[in-house]
């Protein structure tokens, strides 16, 4: 009597679950990486220009984890163990067949992996990955991780950017992420049957080129964006935008949303301090002249 082994839930519901992991790829995940990146090519028209953007997004408010949870992090985390699950237990022929399809199979299996780890380190770099007091207090922050502030964005991600390996990391990490989604298109209509014919895919395969080219000159433009501005010009920005908003209602009081404000008042208090000893010390040598003088005469 033959027994047949159960197969397992993935597999009794492959067909679905290709469809859902091909269809998050571009919706929404695609889609946010191309409105993100755009956000931070903002920084070429300056601090404030990038400053006003982030200030939307933040204006949600409480609903903002929800809306990130939602449509973005879930989606997210769904695509990438799917995908992990998919290069893990597909074959690679390129060693046999040098054809274009098996390469670019080949590099959407690569850049899936690096653009994991990627967004994994730059979710921790940036946001230290959960909102949490003590987490971010006693473990990210420490690490020298959640460094963006949302109401000082371009000040703190400069500083974020500083050195030589997270420039890098974020070159090397964002092109993959453009690599995945502009080839991860194309097999998506694949998948989705919109491009079927060897024809129609040659088409694509220009179309989805040039959507990949356009949104990687996107996200070199915020790359260099995030290099080149000038985190102490930006702060004065940002700071002035902060007092405006707060009086218009646009932004909230949430001192955790910027850089360290304390640390600047002490700063301004201890400035203010030392001019104080400065005038007390030229009055003393005034007095001591004048007294001097007096018994000179």
């Amino acid at each position: 009597m033959s027994t047949q082994t159960e197969p397992s839930f993935f597999l009794k519901h492959e067909f679905a679950i290709r469809r859902i992991h091909s269809l998050l790829g571009v919706v929404p995940i695609g889609l946010y990486m191309c409105v993100h990146l755009t956000t931070n090519a903002s920084l070429m028209a300056g601090p404030g220009a990038f400053q006003r953007m982030v200030n939307q997004i933040h204006s949600l408010g409480p609903a903002l984890p929800v809306v990130e949870w939602g449509f973005i992090f879930l989606p997210l985390l769904f695509h990438a163990f799917i995908g992990i699950w998919i290069a893990m237990t597909g074959e690679s022929n390129t060693d046999r067949y040098k054809y274009t399809a098996n390469r670019r199979y080949r590099f959407q299996r690569i850049t899936g992996y690096i653009a994991f780890i990627y967004i994994t380190m730059h979710v921790f770099h940036l946001h230290g990955w959960f909102h949490f007091g003590p987490w971010l207090d006693y473990i990210a922050t420490p690490l020298g991780m959640a460094q963006f502030k949302p109401y000082n964005a371009a000040s703190s991600l400069a500083h974020a950017m500083d050195g030589v390996f997270w420039p890098a990391f974020y070159l090397v990490g964002v092109l993959s992420c453009v690599y995945h989604f502009a080839n991860g298109l194309w097999t998506a209509g694949i998948t989705w049957g919109l491009w079927v014919s060897p024809a129609a895919q040659k088409r694509a395969s220009m179309l989805c080129g040039g959507i990949g080219l356009l949104v990687g000159i996107i996200s070199i433009t915020a790359w260099v964006g995030a290099l080149t501005v000038d985190p102490e010009e930006a702060r004065i920005v940002e700071d002035r935008m902060y007092e405006a908003g707060l009086e218009s209602g646009a932004v909230f009081d949430d001192p955790h949303k910027r850089s360290a404000p304390e640390a600047v008042e002490s700063e301004e208090a201890e400035t203010d301090a030392d001019a104080s000893t400065a005038d007390e010390a030229a009055a003393g040598d005034e007095k001591t002249a004048e007294s001097e003088t007096s018994a000179a005469e």
